[in-house]
């Protein structure tokens, strides 16, 4: 059965290549990103009945116009993916200003929340949906470097099992794991290594489909998609 999938930043790495897996597989996809160039070619790609939104998640009030368009027009998600997150470049904790740890808080924390809290009590009032938000190695294990991406990623995993247990019978929230992939993310940190893992696209083809999968069994538990 085809589902509403809306998923944040969705025009760069694991969330573009997300879009295609879904929308090939027949579903309908809603996602907002900051990048309006990349946003308007997944528009010409795409079209209708998806929906592209230039949005900064941290922009409490933007979030909320976004998530109202998308209830009025569609309805509830049936998968609400947070995926847009930012890295801080690597360095050594206290080398980083405060506005660099501002960025990676307020998006990878802040801006899954806001997003939360403006689809979640749609889906509640449906009983129905899966929330999965994106967390990473880095927020079960720690590297040098990237202090501020682990703590929120560390972040994320608390929140969302937290949340797991504030949801009415039918609903799921899951902090997941992608793996290593290959994306500008990760070739922020190591550099040309990162061509040695897999590309966002290879991913994907079994991401998505293992997303589609998630159901009222894995409420709260922390998962990984499988390599």
């Amino acid at each position: 059965m085809p589902k509403l999938i809306v998923i944040t930043g969705c025009t760069r790495g694991l969330g573009r290549a997300l879009i295609h897996e879904f929308i090939t597989a027949g579903h309908t996809v809603i996602g907002c990103a900051r990048d309006a160039a990349r946003l308007q070619s997944l528009t010409q790609t795409y079209g209708d009945p998806h929906h592209f939104q230039k949005l900064d998640v941290r922009d409490d009030p933007s979030v909320q116009l976004w998530a109202r368009h998308t209830l009025e027009n569609y309805g509830p998600p049936d998968l609400l993916l947070n995926n847009a997150a930012l890295i801080n470049r690597s360095e050594k904790l206290w080398n980083l200003s405060a506005e660099e740890f501002d960025a990676v808080i307020d998006v990878n924390i802040k801006g899954v929340v806001n997003v939360i809290r403006h689809f979640v009590p749609a889906m509640i009032a449906r009983k129905k949906g899966i929330i999965v938000n994106l967390s990473s190695g880095w927020g079960r294990s720690v590297s040098p470097g990237v202090a501020p991406y682990c703590a929120s990623k560390y972040a994320i995993e608390g929140l969302t099992l937290a949340l797991a247990e504030e949801l009415p019978t039918g609903m799921s929230a899951i902090p997941l794991n992608p793996g290593v992939i290959d994306t500008d993310m990760l070739r922020s940190c190591l550099g040309s290594e990162a061509s040695s893992y897999a590309q966002a696209e290879a991913w994907a083809k079994i991401a998505a489909p293992y997303l589609l999968r998630l159901g009222l069994k894995d409420n709260g538990k922390s998962l990984s998609v499988p390599t």
